[in-house]
C-alpha cells in the first residue's frame, strides 16, 4: 500500500519552496507515495506548488490583520469554515502523515490531524518560531529546526535539527559564473551585485537603488534585480536605460542569480538566508521589520555575529545600503572571509533528512 501524505502551508516562498523541496525528497525516497497539498486560497502556493507538479487544494482561510482590526471580523467564520474544508480533505484523501511549514493552512490542518490520532511534523524555519507552530509543536510527531536552541519553542525531545530545505537547482549549482552573467546578458569583467527583496518584494531596498543607481553604476558595478511587485516598474526603466542593469519582479532561475553574484543585498527570510550560505556570497542584510517578533532581525544576526554577513535597519536602507554595497565591493578580503564562513554554515541535504526521519516514523 503507497503512503499517503498532506504538505500544508504556504504564504510566502520561504514556506513554498521549502515544502516542494521537501515533497520532492519524499518521492525520490519512496516513489510510490502520494503527496497532497493544502494551502490558503488566492496566496501563492495555489500557483507555484502546480508548477511543481503537485495537486493542491485551497482553503478559504486568512491570518489575523495586524494593521486593521476591521478586517479581523470574519475571522472566526473563516477558521470554521476552514476546519469543514479540512474534514472533507481529509475523508477523501485519508493521509497517514501531515507535514506542517507554515502559513495561514497550516494550524486547521495539523489540528485536525492531530484530533484524529494522524502523526504530524512541522518544519520550522526560523529562528524564532510561529504561534501557531509553538501550539502544534506540543502534539507533533517530531518537530524539524532550522537551527539549535529552540527549546524554548518546543519540547526538547521531540526536536530535530535538518536545517532548512533549499531548492534543488541551488543545493547542487551547477551553474558556472560566466554561464549565469549570459543568462542575465551582463559582463564577466564587472562585479555583479544581486538585490532581491524576497518573493513579495521590498519597498526600502528597492527605494535605495532607485535614488543611488549612479553610485553603483559609478562605483563600476552591475545589477540583476529582482524587485517583487512594489517599484518594478520604476526599475524596468532604469533597466532599459542601463544595459549594466537586470530587473525583473521575479527570477525563476533564482541558481542562475546565486551563480552570477558577487555581492547580494537581500532580507533575511529564513530560506533566503539558508540559500545564500549554500551559495556562499557575501551578502548585506535588510531585516524585514514587521516580521513576527523581528524575527528576520535575529535570523540575519545569526550570520552577522560570524562575520559572515553585514547587516542595514530597513529605516536606513534608503541613506546605508548602497553606500555599504560600494564598501565590500573595494574590500576582497573581506569578501573572501564571508564566503569562506558560509561555506561552513551550508546545509544541502535538509530536505533528504526530513524525508528520511518522516518515512521512518510513518
Amino acid at each position: 500500500m503507497s503512503k499517503k501524505m498532506i504538505i500544508a502551508g504556504g504564504g510566502t516562498g520561504g514556506h513554498i519552496f521549502p515544502a516542494i523541496a521537501i515533497a520532492h525528497a519524499l518521492q525520490q525516497q519512496d516513489p510510490s507515495i502520494q503527496i497532497l497539498f493544502v494551502g490558503a486560497r488566492g496566496k501563492m502556493e495555489m500557483e507555484k506548488v502546480p508548477e511543481a507538479g503537485y495537486e493542491i487544494k485551497g482553503l478559504d482561510i486568512a491570518g489575523f490583520n495586524r494593521s486593521s482590526l476591521i478586517k479581523n471580523i470574519a475571522l472566526p467564520f473563516k477558521l470554521v469554515k476552514s476546519f469543514f474544508q479540512v474534514r472533507k480533505i481529509f475523508q477523501s484523501f485519508r493521509p497517514d502523515a501531515v507535514i506542517g511549514v507554515g502559513g495561514y493552512s497550516t494550524f486547521p490542518v495539523l489540528r485536525y490531524a492531530q484530533s484524529k490520532g494522524i502523526p504530524t511534523f512541522i518544519h520550522e524555519s526560523n529562528s524564532f518560531a510561529g504561534k501557531a507552530n509553538i501550539m502544534l509543536g506540543k502534539n507533533a510527531t517530531k518537530v524539524f529546526t532550522a537551527t539549535d536552541g529552540m527549546e524554548r519553542f518546543f519540547p526538547a525531545e521531540k526536536i530535530l535539527v535538518t536545517g532548512n530545505p533549499v531548492r534543488q537547482a541551488i543545493a547542487a549549482m551547477h551553474t558556472g559564473r560566466d554561464q549565469a552573467l549570459q543568462y542575465f546578458s551582463l559582463s564577466p569583467d564587472k562585479l555583479t551585485v544581486l538585490v532581491v527583496g524576497g518573493s513579495l518584494g521590498a519597498r526600502s531596498i528597492n527605494e535605495a537603488v532607485i535614488t543611488h543607481i549612479d553610485d553603483l553604476l559609478k562605483a563600476g558595478l552591475q545589477l540583476i534585480w529582482q524587485t517583487g511587485k512594489t517599484l518594478s516598474k520604476e526599475a524596468m526603466e532604469i533597466a532599459v536605460e542601463h544595459r549594466e542593469v537586470w530587473a525583473n519582479p521575479f527570477i525563476t532561475e533564482m541558481q542562475y542569480a546565486y551563480a552570477a553574484a558577487d555581492i547580494i543585498v537581500a532580507r533575511a527570510g529564513a530560506m533566503t538566508v539558508a540559500e545564500i550560505c549554500v551559495a556562499q556570497k557575501p551578502v548585506i542584510f535588510v531585516p524585514y521589520p514587521f516580521a513576527t517578533e523581528d524575527h528576520q532581525t535575529v535570523n540575519a544576526l545569526q550570520l552577522v555575529n560570524k562575520g559572515a554577513a553585514w547587516m542595514v535597519k530597513d529605516s536606513d536602507a534608503k541613506e546605508q545600503v548602497v553606500e555599504k554595497v560600494v564598501t565590500l565591493s573595494k574590500d576582497a578580503a573581506t569578501r573572501r572571509y564571508m564566503s569562506e564562513t558560509l561555506a561552513g554554515l551550508s546545509v544541502t541535504d535538509a530536505d533528504q533528512r526530513v524525508a528520511n526521519e518522516i518515512l521512518k516514523t510513518i
